[in-house]
């Protein structure tokens, strides 16, 4: 990362294609909405489903459910069944899953940050547009 002119310019993180497709695989899981609070959600420690799911919220059952799966497939979280009346399972963040924990929270921080810079941007494109389609009202958005 270089700074000049205060903009910061990034280094390629990857140059051939393949490599690219395989880290675009990898951020699309760390990058999706669910995973990301998800992830927050399990860093103080294990956590059941329902209480997930009370945490959270907004995600419905099946969304949680292959959320969850698709942490685990790539090794973010742990899922732990204890054989007791009622069954019961525990999901935890892995090693790796603590690592990306660590990296998503300065964004987490910052969207908190500038939660309501957002919605004044959004609220004057949007009036922008309102206006723009009133002038011109066969121009597409």
């Amino acid at each position: 990362m270089i700074l000049e002119n205060n903009r910061v310019t990034l280094q390629p993180v990857c140059l051939p294609k393949d490599e690219c497709q395989e880290i675009s695989s990898v951020l699309s899981r760390a990058g999706d909405k669910w995973s990301v609070i998800i992830i927050v959600m399990l860093g103080p420690g294990p956590l059941r489903f329902n209480e997930l799911k009370r945490m959270i919220g907004s995600i419905s059952q099946r969304m949680l459910t292959l959320t969850l799966r698709g942490l685990e497939r790539d090794g973010l979280v742990t899922r732990t069944q204890f054989s007791t009346i009622p069954p019961r399972v525990d999901y935890e963040l892995t090693e790796m899953g603590h690592s990306l924990l660590i990296a998503v929270q300065p964004l987490g921080s910052w969207a908190k940050a500038h939660v309501k810079d957002v919605k004044i941007a959004r609220a004057a494109y949007d009036q922008r547009a309102l206006l723009s389609s009133e002038i011109n009202p066969e121009q597409e958005l």
